[in-house]
């Protein structure tokens, strides 16, 4: 069964859309209401939830993979192997697409422009119930592509999605409208996750041989917090852009901390500099 199943309206796109989950019962749900009609299927591969993720994506029609944990990148490239549309919109299982980009993609689809790979999207996270209108803004992502014409890379945190083809020269053009994101239940639940992408991203860094320092443990935290409040005009969202801004700067903490502490498990902790 297909998730284009029984609707009315429009006709399906060729258009699969891939994601990866885990333990997602609480946005799982919005994640695939918001492409039925536009897809003709829905393939999500599964790492083990223990919750209702997997009944709710069966209610929905969608097709269900269940496979162990391979990576990030790794497990959106087994999601992709398994679809058969001409194009694959990738989505994280805390995403949905707002009618406005819903529209965006219908008419790219439908003109189906050659010299174009693929579309960016602009992600929009929901904060305390509202969604950001300056903090974090604009988030491009690459999300809609031509059915194996790219794939993930394999870093272990921050994967990209590459043309499969290094001397591919179709481009890859920007959709308008909105991908919401609502990744953060709680600002503490959020951290204790970033806390776990610092740690990833230690460990990639170390794998490229980069030296931690701190002058960059001091100085990119400062520049994540001013990025948001004052080039992307945080302040302007409240409370919330505070928060935004604060969350980005204890993310690059975190990283940075996390880079110095794998460079000293490599023993390369005289790179750094200061007590």
């Amino acid at each position: 069964m297909t998730i284009a199943a029984a609707m009315t309206g429009p006709a399906p796109l060729p258009l699969s859309v891939a994601i990866i989950c885990r333990d997602s019962e609480r946005t799982i749900g919005r994640c695939v209401a918001s492409v039925r009609g536009l897809a003709r299927q829905v393939v999500a591969v599964d790492s083990g939830s223990t919750d209702a993720t997997v009944r709710l994506l069966r209610d929905a029609g969608a097709e269900i993979v269940e496979h162990e944990w391979l990576g990030f990148g790794p497990q959106k490239n087994l999601a992709m192997a398994r679809c058969r549309e001409a194009w694959t919109l990738f989505l994280d299982s805390d995403e949905s697409v707002e009618p406005d980009l819903a529209g965006s993609i219908r008419r790219a689809l439908t003109r189906d422009d050659a010299g174009v790979l693929g579309y960016e999207v602009n992600r929009r996270v929901v904060l305390a119930g509202r969604m950001l209108r300056y903090a974090w803004q604009p988030e491009r992502r690459f999300r809609l592509v031509r059915t194996g014409a790219a794939m993930w890379t394999d870093a272990r945190v921050h994967e990209a999605l590459v043309p499969a083809d290094p001397a591919e020269r179709r481009r890859v053009g920007r959709l308008a409208g909105t991908l919401r994101h609502d990744s953060i239940p709680t600002i503490a639940e959020h951290l204790a996750r970033q806390a776990e992408y610092a740690r990833l991203a230690g460990l990639d860094a170390r794998a490229r041989g980069e030296r931690g320092s701190v002058a960059s443990l001091i100085g990119s935290p400062v520049a994540a917090w001013a990025k948001q409040m004052l080039l992307r005009r945080a302040f302007l969202d409240g409370w919330r852009g505070w928060a935004a801004a604060s969350i980005s700067a204890s993310a690059s903490l975190m990283k940075h901390l996390a880079i110095l502490d794998a460079c000293r498990a490599s023993g390369h902790a005289g790179a750094e500099r200061g007590p």
